[in-house]
């Protein structure tokens, strides 16, 4: 029987509902989508290229709390709130994975939690 352990750390913005910010299970790590908010969840103010940097740094904490990193991301999901966004959005994407490129999808929708203007979700693989 596989287990299915819920992931949790405050070095993070925390989950804004009812689900946990990551869960593992079976050796891999489905991270919840991380939006551009701090340790407390409040939004963090910027350009798409800051905002999306603060994704991932929410996205390593959360990862490093699983026993992982980004190295290990196999799939992400991009969610913008306007693709007029994409080239700049993508740039700060391809700085923070330095080389690395994971399956990806990403899309546009109509609105995001607390009106940010991207969130970005995983799958990776435990170290």
């Amino acid at each position: 029987m596989s287990s299915i352990t819920p992931v949790s750390t405050t070095d993070a913005a925390p989950a804004a509902g009812p689900y946990s910010q990551a869960i593992k299970a079976n050796g891999l790590i489905f991270c919840s989508g991380q939006i551009p908010a701090d340790k407390d969840g409040n939004v963090v103010e910027g350009t798409i290229e800051e905002q999306t940097d603060v994704v991932f740094n929410n996205m390593r904490a959360v990862l490093k709390a699983a026993g992982s990193d980004l190295s290990r991301v196999v799939k992400t999901s991009v969610f913008l709130d306007d693709m007029a966004n994409f080239a700049r959005m993508n740039a700060a994407y391809e700085k923070n994975f330095n080389g690395h490129k994971p399956a990806r999808s990403c899309v546009a929708a109509k609105q995001l939690p607390k009106g940010v203007p991207v969130e970005i979700e995983c799958i990776a693989l435990e170290n």
